[in-house]
């Protein structure tokens, strides 16, 4: 990884005293410099013989929201940008990792509208690839500590990555255990969602606290703004497959029922249909991954307006992110995580910065 790299919170060469690029354009700045970042880090995972198939996996980057999570959460206690981004990066990295995986395990083919790693090189080659862009996120922190970041802190943050990646483990074993059955309580599905999803965004910002050197109860109130977002994250990703733009989570809009996975608006769904809608819905689910019953589904989840009790779910779940992000001293750092949040939540990603 590279060792020193511009900070996107520095005026611009040949700016006047005291000025300071604007919000949006330090978000694009910081994002250019995450993937600049990535791109110096993948010559260890070549020397693998993995580098094409990490390359592919990786870049072009997407959202890049765990990352701008993690440096922004660093900033708001006070951090630099420098000695936490190749953490941000690593952070990528297993995010990348899991999602070369998830398409094996779901049979998805295509992954944000290009083949996925294990269509394009293999499913062996793909699970080993995976497993580098894992352990290459614990690697990240090593290089923080040769940026500064004192070694207790870079320990305290490992303590969370292993927890974080243990428990996302466990969220994606317990989804296994749903798949096909429709009688899964609504709070099963919850947990497995914060498991799976949330945990990781939970852990980018609590991360980012911890190597900033931040406050206890700073840090606190982070790690649950992101548990909180990572969950009203997931649900509007259930919520795709039922509004104008199903492919937008960057796989298949139907893997989840191709699969019989029950999500959320499904559960709702049931539970809010009639005796009749409730056997229809039975029947459907039981013989999918028929496209015709797949569709039905999706009517009944409308029919019955679950998707909109999703819905305002999701949006408690954002309240309560936003809640716990007051809880932080008003700055411009808090100021941009929140707008990230709303970012995340519309579903699009920062504007890049091009020459």
């Amino acid at each position: 990884m590279a060792t020193a790299l511009p900070d996107p919170l520095s005026p611009p060469a040949g700016a006047a005293p005291g000025d300071r690029p604007r919000a949006a354009d330090q978000d694009a700045r910081l994002a250019d410099l995450i993937e600049t970042e990535l791109n110096g880090s993948l010559p260890a995972v070549t020397a693998l013989g993995l580098g094409s198939a990490a390359r592919h996996a990786l870049l072009p980057a997407g959202r890049l929201l765990r990352p701008l999570l993690l440096v922004r959460s660093a900033l708001a206690v006070g951090g630099a940008v420098g000695p936490v981004l190749p953490a941000a990066v690593g952070l990528e990295c297993v995010h990348a990792g899991s999602l070369v995986h998830d398409d094996i395990i779901d049979g998805d083919r295509t992954r944000r509208g290009r083949p996925a790693v294990h269509d394009r090189f293999g499913p062996a080659t793909a699970i080993v690839t995976g497993n580098a862009l894992f352990f290459s996120w614990f690697e990240a922190l090593c290089e923080c500590a040769a940026r500064g970041v004192p070694e207790t802190r870079v320990a305290a943050a490992c303590r969370i990555q292993a927890e974080a990646g243990r428990q996302i483990c466990e969220g994606a074993a317990r989804e296994l255990t749903l798949a096909g059955r429709l009688d899964t309580a609504v709070d099963d599905y919850l947990e497995m969602a914060r498991l799976k999803t949330a945990v990781l965004i939970s852990a980018a910002c609590r991360i980012g606290a911890v190597l900033a050197g931040g406050r206890t109860a700073d840090t606190e109130a982070l790690a649950a703004f992101g548990e909180h977002l990572g969950m009203a994250f997931q649900i509007r990703d259930d919520l795709l497959p039922y509004g104008r733009s199903p492919g937008a989570a960057g796989k298949p809009a139907d893997s989840d029922l191709r699969n019989q996975r029950p999500t959320l608006p499904v559960l709702l769904a049931r539970d809010r249909a009639s005796a009749s809608q409730r056997a229809e819905l039975r029947r459907a689910f039981a013989a999918l991954p028929d496209p015709m019953t797949a569709a039905l589904i999706r009517r009944l989840v409308v029919t019955t307006d679950a998707h909109t009790a999703a819905a305002r779910l999701a949006e408690k779940h954002a309240a309560r992110a936003f809640r716990d992000l007051a809880r932080l001293p008003e700055t411009a750092h808090r100021r941009r995580l929140a707008a990230l949040a709303v970012t995340a939540l519309g579903r699009a990603g920062p504007a890049r910065r091009r020459p």
